[in-house]
């Protein structure tokens, strides 16, 4: 014996209805009072400030007056100021470190993938200089590089070298002593990350290469390095824009010398803010490291097709 099912009236509808509305929108009101304090603290400490800093571009602020609007001649000053395009040269010059800590974090994270024992220990190394403060790191590093020091002795012995001296008081190697204390700070950083990436792979299909005869170097340019596009994406993104927005480094081991020779895009707009008082050509500077970094951002998107993996 079948029964039919049971008709609903249409009130009884309207009143289901009715009651999932009120349920979805408690819901919804509940989700938005979990999310208000960051939410709050997003638009005092992020929104407000892009907003303040932006229309500061086009004034002329020092803290004691009120902002005074000039338009465009906080750039048309950026423009003419030849210390700026030898921070902005040098910020470029940073994204060389882009490409070299990629690769090297990719053949790391290959490295500590493998079920070795110990390989926690390694995977732990690696990362520490991350979590150390720059400034213990900036210490370290500038008493490894200065005369007579441990950097410039093996680099003397190796014929490297034919002068003792301090390489971050040399302008020729002061800029690239302060990339390389960057990439040996980051590697760890992006290896977590590009390890996380290689362990979502799967194994099938690596497993199914090699039966068909694939090499290993075949299975990595073929498999494992479309799978990572994701990660190398993301990767190369925060990396590119840390390199051009570099200040840190810059700040506590050099200072900007010598003789400008490490002085940074961000590091002029720090100086002008803080030592000059020059609010609005600060901000001007910002914009313009701001557009620079959207530009490459773009780019790496480009690069890397969209970060979309091979199916």
């Amino acid at each position: 014996m079948t029964s039919t099912p049971r008709r609903v009236s249409r009130r009884a509808q309207h009143q289901q209805g009715a009651s999932g509305a009120k349920v979805t929108a408690r819901n919804t009101v509940i989700a938005y009072a979990f999310m208000l304090p960051f939410l709050l603290l997003l638009l005092i400490f992020h929104t407000w400030p892009v907003i303040f800093g932006t229309f500061l571009a086009f004034t002329k602020y020092n803290i004691i007056n009120p902002p005074e609007w000039v338009g465009l001649e906080n750039f048309r000053e950026l423009f003419r100021d030849e210390q700026f395009w030898s921070g902005l040269k040098n910020s470029l010059k940073y994204i060389l470190v882009v490409p070299v800590i990629q690769v090297i974090s990719i053949l790391v994270a290959l490295l500590v993938n493998r079920p070795l024992r110990g390989i926690g220990f390694f995977r732990t190394a690696y990362y520490v200089p991350v979590v150390t403060s720059f400034a213990v790191v900036g210490l370290m590093w500038s008493w490894l590089y200065q005369q007579s020091g441990p950097v410039n002795t093996v680099l003397m012995a190796l014929g490297l070298m034919k002068e003792d001296r301090g390489l971050l008081n040399n302008p020729a190697t002061a800029l690239l002593a302060v990339m390389f204390v960057t990439l040996w700070k980051g590697i760890g950083y992006y290896m977590v990350l590009y390890l996380a990436g290689l362990q979502s792979i799967s194994t099938e299909l690596e497993e199914a290469a090699v039966i068909d005869g694939a090499t290993r170097a075949q299975v990595f340019w073929n498999i494992t390095l479309p799978s990572l596009r994701p990660t190398i994406l993301v990767c190369s993104l925060l990396s590119t824009i840390s390199a051009i927005k570099v200040f840190e480094e810059i700040y506590v081991m050099t200072g900007g010398g010598p003789a400008g020779s490490t002085y940074s895009a961000l590091f002029y707009t720090y100086s002008r803010a803080f030592y000059d008082f020059k609010y609005g050509l600060a901000a001007a500077g910002g914009i313009i490291i701001a557009v620079i970094s959207i530009f490459f951002g773009l780019l790496n998107f480009k690069l890397t097709r969209g970060g979309k993996a091979d199916a």
